[in-house]
């Protein structure tokens, strides 16, 4: 057995280095994605194109701009004079966010219980965007809150404590990188993509140039000839895995926290689930047009959408969270962001493996009744 198995995975490799164009999709495109998504795909908001109206000209107003632009996250674009230019601003999406300064700042600030009111006007169009502006917007007004009232009670010889204060400690990711929270979904993403339509392809390609019914009546039983063929591609998926989070930690800086050994072991596990996939496509589709588009069916928007790659699974309906399930990539992801971002062990994802699993029980066993349905007829 071991020996026919190796001969039909030594002519899978034969052909795939007679294939240059092939094996440079393989090696460079999962690369290729991970440096696109990784900058294109971020939910950090930075450098909003800030408008002010400033109504006050004091050193408060400056004060409040100044804090504002400080940092990376507002840019100081143009300053208004009337309502039509902010009006114009806004229209044709000049600036994101406005500041309207009223002209009493100073006083309200420096009478007794009075309170300056600052007009906030935000471009609405993308929500989320427009909450996060919004966001940015209270945190430094807050911090700015806090100044001017120690500046007043100062200047009145108060000193005064704040009774409660909040120091906030983020683990695992202490800077809120968005591109670390993505990247274990990329890896996911690109891995099953890459192993279902190629495993698919290799083995619908038997059928179109008629070698399979050579293959049939020869010795190699089904499980030789799966597996012969399927070994050359989990390899390659594995290397592409390395190649993946050596330019993750190049790129972005993202060091696996977790044990190299159970990282090897749970991606093995979900490129075998994948594998299985593009067994159960082969089986299904008779030309490699058919294949193609079935296999990235199941593996490119599944993982993209239900996989909690991009949007969280827990803020979905009940019934569309059952829907997830039918990808493997929602629980590998699970595995890996529990692996190389948390540095967890075994007891922390141990169930997610399981589950992948049941996927490679699942496929392989539903391709098996197909296929000797098939070969009945």
């Amino acid at each position: 057995m071991f020996s026919r198995t190796r001969a039909v995975a030594k002519k899978e490799v034969k052909q795939l280095l007679r294939d240059k164009r092939m094996l440079f999709v393989i090696f460079f495109f999962p690369v290729f994605l991970l440096g696109v998504f990784g900058y294109a795909v971020n939910f950090d908001v930075k450098h909003i194109q800030l408008g002010l109206r400033d109504l006050s000209r004091s050193p408060e107003s400056r004060e409040i701009v100044r804090t504002l632009t400080a940092s990376e996250y507002f840019d100081y674009k143009m300053d208004f004079t009337t309502d039509d230019e902010i009006r114009n601003a806004l229209d044709k999406k000049l600036v994101q966010c406005i500041i309207v300064i009223p002209e009493d700042l100073t006083e309200k600030l420096n009478t007794r219980g009075g309170k300056a009111k600052l007009q906030v006007l935000i471009d609405g169009v993308d929500g989320n965007t427009a909450t996060i502006i919004m966001n940015y917007i209270k945190a430094a007004s807050g911090s700015l809150d806090r100044e001017f009232k120690e500046k007043i009670l100062t200047r009145l010889g108060i000193s005064i404590q704040m009774p409660l204060g909040i120091e906030p400690i983020f683990w695992f990711n202490p800077d809120l990188k968005s591109t670390w929270f993505l990247i274990p979904g990329l890896i996911a993403m690109i891995l099953i993509v890459t192993a279902v339509v190629s495993v698919s392809l290799t083995l619908v390609r038997e059928k179109e140039r008629g070698t399979i019914e050579q293959i049939n009546v020869s010795s190699i039983n089904t499980i030789e000839l799966l597996i012969g063929k399927s070994l050359p591609y989990i390899i390659i998926a594995l290397i592409n895995a390395a190649f993946i989070i050596l330019a993750g930690y190049m790129l972005f800086g993202l060091v696996v926290k977790g044990s190299f050994v159970l990282l090897f072991f749970s991606t093995l596990i979900f490129i075998i689930a994948s594998v299985s996939m593009g067994i159960f496509v082969s089986v299904v589709a008779d030309s490699q047009q058919v294949a193609f588009t079935i296999a990235t069916f199941l593996s490119l928007l599944p993982s993209v959408i239900l996989s909690g790659f991009i949007f969280p699974i827990d803020s979905m309906p009940w019934a569309v969270q059952i829907i997830t399930n039918v990808t493997p990539a929602k629980f590998f992801l699970q595995a890996l962001r529990a692996i190389i971002l948390r540095g967890a062990g075994l007891p922390a994802f141990w169930i997610q493996l399981v589950y992948l699993s049941m996927f490679i029980i699942v496929f392989l066993g539903l391709a098996t009744i197909i296929n000797r349905r098939k070969s009945a007829i």
